[in-house]
């Protein structure tokens, strides 16, 4: 061959041992020498690898290890945990259909329903997930979605799934959860009774603040199989190199749960003995609100808590300029410690009312405690409070 044609058409190696790292399938596409395998690939997800946006063999690796962790029957791996979010919403849901959803969720998840609500005249009902009774109500011949965070975003509110489940499955209604803040090391919502579990992998499941995604987890293969069809054509999946990226921060996930767990609960009782502090909610509390109903089914809270500082808004964007250990950033799961303010970032598109129902004040700030010594973060978090004025 010429050297125009050899520099395009390099040998693949197959090699004789097994590799120790998950190989990185950075490819568009595959090759064949028979067209049947090619087309059948197209049609199923369990056919051939075809083209990346079908299937690849790395991200294929990252959503079944996700859907064994999470007890499921099978993945699908999304460019972000949005799109895991949108991917459902938009293959599960109608014109005219009904949502169930918890009052506390992520801003950009309200976003979301927000948006589909005007476009598609869909209707909305907020529950506080604690009232089997309450959910059971609000079911209508619409209703499609039972929508809950395992922990949520920022509050640390949980829903009583397992009593909440078996009535949305009663009535065939979808119960998709939320698991980005416990992972399904400290719960696995399947196993509860929900039908689909997703992620913000970007959090702890990658672990290390450099990679975006998402994933969907599906309990029935059937299910998974017609959203699969959705993801192909809306063009939802991950990337390889981020899947690769996501792997190998799976691997760590129990080490730095571990550490995580324990630096939150040193830092929430610092935080919760301070002056200046009007609140802590944080879910591994006894006072916390959802104390009881999480600690029936959730192991352990690594997740990001928030408090709330005495002199309101002000202070609370005050606040993120006066530390220097912990970072101003969002996003969480990392190994870095994290602040941020959600009235004025995570959640700017709720209206004070809604910021009211989620429980998240004027002066809340969220924390998401990394890895660092616990120590460092106190001393931070102390002089970073001094001068606040006190409750």
């Amino acid at each position: 061959m010429h050297p125009d044609t050899r520099v395009v058409h390099i040998p693949v190696p197959v090699p004789d041992s097994t590799p120790l790292s998950v190989p990185l399938y950075q490819t568009s596409s595959f090759a064949f020498d028979d067209p049947d395998p090619l087309a059948d690939g197209l049609n199923r997800p369990d056919g051939s690898y075809v083209y990346s946006r079908f299937a690849n063999p790395t991200v294929r690796a990252l959503e079944e290890a996700v859907a064994e962790l999470e007890g499921g029957a099978a993945a699908i791996a999304t460019g972000s945990g949005m799109g895991a979010v949108s991917l459902l919403l938009h293959s599960l849901l109608r014109a005219g259909d009904h949502v169930i959803a918890q009052h506390t969720l992520y801003g950009g998840t309200h976003a979301a329903l927000r948006k589909l609500a005007d476009r598609y005249d869909l209707t909305i009902s907020f529950v506080t997930g604690h009232d089997p009774e309450e959910v059971r109500n609000a079911i209508t011949p619409r209703t499609r979605i039972l929508y809950l965070e395992t922990i949520a975003n920022p509050t640390g509110h949980s829903s009583d799934l397992p009593a909440l489940a078996p009535i949305a499955r009663e009535a065939g209604v979808v119960t998709i959860v939320d698991n980005t803040f416990a992972t399904p090391l400290l719960c696995r919502p399947i196993d509860h009774g929900a039908d689909v579990v997703l992620h913000s992998v970007t959090k702890f499941l990658g672990g290390h603040s450099d990679v975006t995604g998402g994933i969907a987890v599906f309990a029935d293969d059937a299910l998974y199989r017609e959203v699969w069809g959705e993801a192909v054509e809306f063009g939802s999946v991950t990337d390889p190199f981020a899947a690769w990226l996501t792997l190998r921060g799976l691997q760590t996930l129990p080490l730095r749960i571990a550490r995580h767990t324990d630096n939150v609960a040193r830092v929430a009782g610092f935080l919760a003995d301070h002056p200046a502090v009007e609140r802590v909610l944080w879910t591994g509390a006894p006072g916390h609100p959802s104390h009881a109903v999480a600690t029936s089914y959730v192991r352990g809270f690594a997740a990001p808590f928030c408090f709330d500082l005495a002199g309101g808004y002000e202070a609370g964007l005050t606040f993120q300029k006066a530390v220097r250990v912990i970072k101003l950033a969002p996003s969480l799961g990392g190994t870095q410690t994290l602040i941020l303010h959600p009235a004025s970032s995570s959640h700017r598109q709720l209206d004070a009312d809604q910021l009211r129902a989620a429980s998240i004040g004027p002066g809340t700030i969220r924390i998401a405690v990394g890895i660092e010594h616990p120590d460092d973060l106190i001393d931070d978090l102390r002089q970073a409070l001094d001068g606040f004025p006190a409750r």
